[in-house]
């Protein structure tokens, strides 16, 4: 059903006259008519009853404007939404985030946005690396959170690193290393690693084959984990390790124990991304607010 022709439709309804709807929407009577003519017979039967003074709705026109109404609100407001996101003018923001790292670089710059912003309106989703990837993919997020190794996903994003954090080896509270003050990957040639889906964080088994290869190993996969606590309460389950940022110490899980893992080149990169094309105000505002540079 064209929505022009639903538009002139609601005008015909909202005036009660044709020549009057015509002269709102400059077109002809006769087009106008020709038109009115077309969606009856689309509908199958007459949605107005012609009289000396005019027209007025049919029972069958009543069901079409109530329940077209709505679906051309709807319309509208997403239309107009589309145009303020092209012109970089949205004043709304759709944020994923991982829970553990957002007290330390997160809620600082939603607070500098809101100082510097109030008009701007967040929304926050608690997301694992996956789903935000598959947010960003769909609009359904505006900018992302990530935790490494998202950096394969500048081909498809833009992407911005703001901190860089020490790797952490989790471990049972029983493991024979538990107390140990820092731990080398070469001392975890044995044991058996908890790894993790890539439906929740994508490149993360390659990543630690990688540095195991690197010191000389090449490591077993027990299980792979489709969310943080899932994959703490395997590391007990299983007595087995696994390779973390230290900010996900905070989710407490009791019964594990995170130990500095001690390997130069082993370093998880926290990243912001975004979706490619004109950068609404309110990402930009975000943006800003964010850590400008790597911390350590």
């Amino acid at each position: 059903m064209n929505l022009d022709v639903v538009r002139s439709f609601f005008a015909v309804a909202d005036l009660g006259s044709l020549s009057k709807a015509a002269e709102r929407l400059r077109v002809s009577q006769s087009t106008l008519t020709r038109q009115m003519q077309s969606l009856e017979h689309d509908i199958g039967g007459l949605l107005f009853e012609r009289g000396p003074s005019g027209v007025a709705l049919t029972a069958a026109g009543h069901v079409l404007r109530e329940g077209m109404a709505p679906v051309l609100e709807s319309f509208d407001r997403v239309v107009a939404s589309a145009r303020r996101r092209a012109r970089g003018q949205s004043a709304d923001l759709k944020i994923g985030y991982i829970a553990s790292a957002a007290a330390e670089y997160l809620n600082p710059a939603l607070s500098l946005l809101r100082a510097r912003h109030p008009e701007i309106k967040v929304r926050l989703f608690d997301l694992s690396p996956g789903e935000q990837i598959a947010g960003l993919r769909k609009g359904d997020v505006d900018i992302a959170l990530l935790g490494h190794p998202g950096a394969f996903l500048s081909k498809e994003f833009y992407v911005r690193k703001i901190a860089s954090v020490p790797v952490f080896v989790v471990l049972s509270e029983s493991h024979a290393r538990a107390g140990d003050e820092g731990i080398r990957l070469e001392d975890l040639k044995n044991d058996v690693f908890v790894g993790a889906g890539e439906g929740d964080l994508p490149g993360h088994n390659r990543w630690v084959t990688t540095l195991c290869r690197k010191a000389g190993f090449r490591p077993r996969f027990v299980a792979d984990a489709d969310s943080l606590t899932h994959g703490l309460s395997t590391v007990i389950a299983e007595n087995g390790v696994s390779l973390l940022p230290i900010y996900a110490s905070k989710t407490g899980v009791p019964g594990v124990v995170f130990k500095p893992l001690i390997a130069p080149s082993a370093v998880w990169e926290l990243l912001v991304a975004w979706q490619r094309g004109r950068v609404s105000t309110a990402v930009q505002a975000l943006l800003e607010s964010l850590p400008k540079r790597p911390s350590g």
